[in-house]
């Protein structure tokens, strides 16, 4: 996979549709994912994006935005001037287009600094959504900000089951994903699980039982209505719905999720958010 550095004008972009009823800005530390080739990568929406891909395969380029710290103070008070002006508070969700902990975050520390960056100078609320067991490695830094905004840790666990025939593994192990999840709870951290998009789950008792041991919520996202376009259109073009109707038939169904909402809410009562909802904060009520 090709890495390269490359700097910026600005990090801070004005949500807009889906991602507009979430958060008023988003923030893409790299541009690109290594997990592209992974299995999160088979239905992530973004590899439909040309403007992000331009032609290239998705999972075969990572751009470090080496000066995003820098592009972050230069236009903060800018943006959240406008946010609390137009959307009542400046919300960032922190990635929706790249993973934000990549392997290669350990050399370039480009997330690092960002944060940094913002313990400095806040915004009202911070979204990180991460693939990666890495994002625990910044618990202190993490805590340290909590205690100056808003702060959610969004951790993808879209399954219980490690391998589906016919597709790569997964970006990190399930394990090691839960574990950051307890570790990040344990300091005081703010902790959903996403599963987004639903995969088949084999043990939906045992599944949403572990997420309620270390998270405070739950979000339940299928590709139908999830992936940003009618019917789940760009998902179906991808390998992932055969795959998982290979597993369980009945997964590929919107019923499929509201079965295991109804297990979800068993183990987090009031505490299980659905689709777009979920990911700001909306839940179901409670039985």
């Amino acid at each position: 996979m090709a890495t390269t550095a490359t700097t910026i004008q600005s990090v801070l972009t004005r949500t807009c549709g889906f991602l507009g009823t979430v958060c008023s800005h988003s923030l893409q530390p790299y541009r690109g994912c290594p997990f592209g080739r992974s299995l999160c990568g088979v239905g992530c929406y973004v590899q439909h994006s040309l403007h992000i891909t331009q032609g290239r395969p998705w999972g075969s380029f990572l751009e470090a935005r080496v000066n995003a710290a820098e592009a972050y103070r230069r236009g903060v008070r800018r943006e959240r001037a406008w946010a609390r002006r137009a959307r009542d508070r400046f919300t960032i969700f922190m990635s929706s287009a790249t993973e934000p902990f990549p392997p290669q975050e350990a050399h370039w520390g480009v997330t690092k600094s960002v944060l940094e960056a913002m313990r400095d100078e806040p915004p009202d609320g911070l979204i990180v959504q991460t693939h990666s067991h890495q994002v625990a490695t910044h618990r202190e830094l993490l805590r340290d900000l909590a205690g100056r905004c808003a702060l959610r840790v969004h951790i993808s666990i879209e399954t219980d089951i490690e391998d589906f025939p016919g597709l790569p593994p997964h970006a990190t192990p399930i394990a090691r994903r839960f574990e950051s999840a307890e570790l990040l709870k344990e300091a005081g951290l703010k902790v959903v699980i996403t599963v987004s998009p639903l995969l088949p789950i084999a043990d939906p008792d045992r599944f949403f039982g572990r997420i309620a041991e270390v998270a405070d919520s739950v979000v339940i996202d299928h590709f139908l209505g999830g992936d940003g376009s009618v019917n789940g259109a760009r998902t179906k073009r991808t390998a992932l719905p055969q795959a998982m109707r290979a597993v369980a038939p009945e997964s590929i169904d919107l019923a499929y999720r509201q079965r295991m909402a109804e297990v979800a809410q068993r183990h987090l009562p009031g505490r299980v958010g659905i689709c777009i909802d979920g990911f700001a904060g909306r839940f179901l009520e409670g039985p």
